[in-house]
């Protein structure tokens, strides 16, 4: 074992094996009918395409999407539930026209089961066949042509047959999950307005179809749950599934925590496991499945409460863990017996489709997202921890040491430390393998990733922390985190980085920017001005800001200016820099340019690359490489290490 500075340790896992030695999942769907597991995975080396496979009970893996065709929407620009299944035919959204296909074999060429000239957009669909129609969220970019300030959300049915589409459900500005009752007889809906979020307050609503499927019985409409509590506070309602007995279950946060509901023939909502844990999560995209029923028409539910893989049983509340070997799974689909299959992941395995038979735990393994040719040596397995910040209130975070086998640093010295921000900011960090976050680790820097006030999976107390406070608890919770690990002899202070995307890109420059805490900084799609934010952002996001600092109107406008970086370049001291797509929706690439020249114009070190034909997130695998090591790079320059990796340097101005 050598002896080397933290930072300049060598390492074998490069940027080039975070592409190149596998794929990222993006969704799992269970076809009861064709007892077969389909998912889709993103395939970086394809230029971030979206491919759709499946596996038999054999375990034999095919391929369904062609080349020129990718399975990927952009409802919500986030997207999800981009395909389903039904009798082993695949519906999918092609992100090259959004429009929706139909395939029937693997071999056979995808046909349009929609007007492709139309500029919509479609997505979390679902085929039923008792009325052989297809139901699920359009998003209507037609009507923008003539002059509509934003698209329109609806739920339509679609024949696949002759491509007619009918409205069932409009009004509200968002919708998900449209779902129908076994007996095709009912559909229930998620649905919310603005200035909500699927977090904030939401409504369940259900109602009758017509015979044809193509339309609602009048006056049948009613709202099932959510929406505002007997004492007004928000109630977010999500995941609507039926019974066999054609009953609703979904998930809602009516006692502090998501938790599972089932709506009884007399009306009755039963908390079906009342536990301080969360089987929900935030609805960033469509179509995620954190429960599954018996198919056979049982009581069993399969569930994911904390990440955890559990059966319980609805009439006897009987809940039993299901010890896989993983921490966290999610997407759930069951077909028959005791099968279940899940998207599974753990600290030290890559995540991976399984199959599990809930009666013995027996787990096989489908397919593994990554087979990286290097041991788990170079691995570095998180803690979770916690620690007291502001309002003597507590924030949790996940801390990797610095870990590789062929090294050690000198005796004394401690490791830099890199925190990060989730995006968001209602998100959360989870423990799962990820090689881009190991290549830091396995080279001699210590990573912390905050969940700061705000995060999911601590209550609804803590996700609603962030209301009105976003740019100041974040920043706390982050500055405190690199205080109690250097109080616990964990990392250098004077040696502390920050990096972020999107929302966590925002925590990141406000950090840089609004306190001395950090010594360098990098910005992954960031948000430098909240106001042009406000103004330019995309429908689904367009009015996030009212919860996290206040509306236009209302204070919004003077939170925006007294909370943009961009505003106070005269605080910023330290060195930052920047990766960007050109075709991001979300937060524009003007948000970069204009941050990067401020920085620029006061003589501070500072990077700007942009990636061209990139949107909200580098799925290309030469731009994830080169965000991995230009930021590595960059931090050597600032912190004077030099890293053992070559051809790794990007361009930095004001470099003395």
């Amino acid at each position: 074992m050598a002896t080397a500075p933290y930072g300049s340790w060598k390492s074998p896992i490069t940027s080039q094996m975070t592409t190149e030695s596998g794929v990222e999942f993006a969704g799992l769907f269970a076809d009861a009918e064709s007892d077969k597991v389909y998912w889709n995975e993103i395939r970086y080396s394809e230029g971030g395409r979206y491919v759709i496979c499946s596996a038999d009970k054999s375990g034999k893996i095919e391929e369904w999407t062609p080349k020129k065709f990718n399975a990927r929407t952009t409802v919500h620009e986030y997207g999800g539930g981009s395909f389903f299944v039904h009798k082993d035919i695949v519906y999918f959204s092609n992100f090259h026209d959004q429009a929706l296909y139909r395939q029937t074999n693997p071999n056979s060429s995808p046909e349009a089961v929609v007007d492709t000239t139309k500029a919509f957009r479609y997505a979390d669909g679902r085929y039923c066949t008792p009325k052989s129609r297809i139901y699920c969220v359009r998003e209507d970019h037609e009507i923008i042509k003539s002059g509509a300030k934003e698209a329109q959300n609806t739920i339509v049915s679609i024949n696949p047959e002759t491509k007619e589409q009918h409205i069932l459900a409009s009004g509200a500005d968002f919708y998900i999950s449209p779902r129908v009752s076994p007996n095709g007889k009912y559909i229930s809906w998620v649905q919310w307005i603005h200035p909500n979020m699927p977090w904030d307050s939401t409504e369940i609503w259900r109602a009758e179809l017509s015979d044809s499927g193509d339309g609602i019985v009048q006056g049948s409409e009613v709202k099932v749950a959510g929406g505002k509590d007997e004492k007004g506070m928000d109630l977010s309602v999500i995941q609507p599934f039926w019974t066999a007995e054609n009953e609703l279950l979904y998930i809602g946060d009516q006692t502090e925590w998501w938790n599972l509901y089932h709506v009884t023939s007399s009306g009755k909502h039963v908390n079906l496991r009342p536990v301080n844990e969360e089987i929900g999560g935030p609805e960033w995209k469509m179509s995620r499945t954190q429960y599954v029923q018996d198919p056979s028409g049982g009581s069993r539910i399969v569930t994911t409460f904390k990440g955890e893989l559990g059966v319980m049983d609805r009439e006897t509340k009987v809940y039993q863990k299901i010890d896989t070997g993983y921490s966290s799974h999610s997407y759930l689909g069951w077909v028959e017996g005791n099968l279940v299959y899940c998207l599974a992941h753990s600290p030290e395995k890559f995540s991976q489709v399984i199959q599990v038979d809930i009666k013995t735990s027996e787990v096989d393994v489908i397919k593994v997202s990554m087979k990286p040719s290097v041991g788990k040596d170079y691995f570095s397995v998180p803690q979770r921890i916690s620690w007291k910040t502001g309002q003597d209130e507590v924030s949790y975070g996940l801390y990797y040491a610095p870990c590789n086998k062929d090294f050690v640093a000198p005796e004394g010295e401690l490791p830099p430390v890199l925190v990060r921000a989730h995006g968001g900011p209602t998100g959360a960090f989870f423990t799962m393998l990820d090689l881009k976050l190991q290549y830091f680790t396995s080279r001699g820097f210590a990573v912390l990733c905050v969940d700061y006030r705000g995060s999911t999976g601590y209550g609804k107390t803590y996700r609603h922390r962030l209301r009105n406070m976003w740019g100041i608890l974040d920043i706390e919770d982050c500055c405190k985190g690199v205080a109690h690990l250097a109080s616990q002899g964990l990392a250098d202070v004077n040696k502390a980085c920050i990096d972020g995307r999107s929302a966590g890109g925002f925590t990141t420059l406000a950090c840089l920017t609004f306190t001395d805490t950090f010594r360098v900084g990098v910005s992954h799609f960031g948000v430098s001005d909240l106001n042009v934010l406000m103004e330019e952002t995309h429908k689904f996001e367009s009015r996030y800001l009212d919860s996290l600092l206040a509306p236009l109107g209302k204070g919004g406008e003077e939170m925006c200016k007294e909370r943009s970086p961009i505003n106070f370049i005269d605080k910023l001291n330290v060195p930052l820099g920047f990766f960007q797509g050109d075709e991001d929706k979300i937060v524009p690439p003007n948000q970069a340019k204009m941050m990067y020249e401020a920085v620029k114009a006061k003589g501070l070190p500072t990077m700007f690359v942009l990636f061209e034909g990139e949107q909200h997130g580098f799925v290309k695998a030469e731009n994830i490489q080169k965000s991995l090591d230009g930021e590595f790079y960059f931090f050597g320059k600032v912190l004077g290490f030099e890293p053992a990796d070559k051809g790794i340097e990007v361009p930095i101005v004001n470099l003395k």
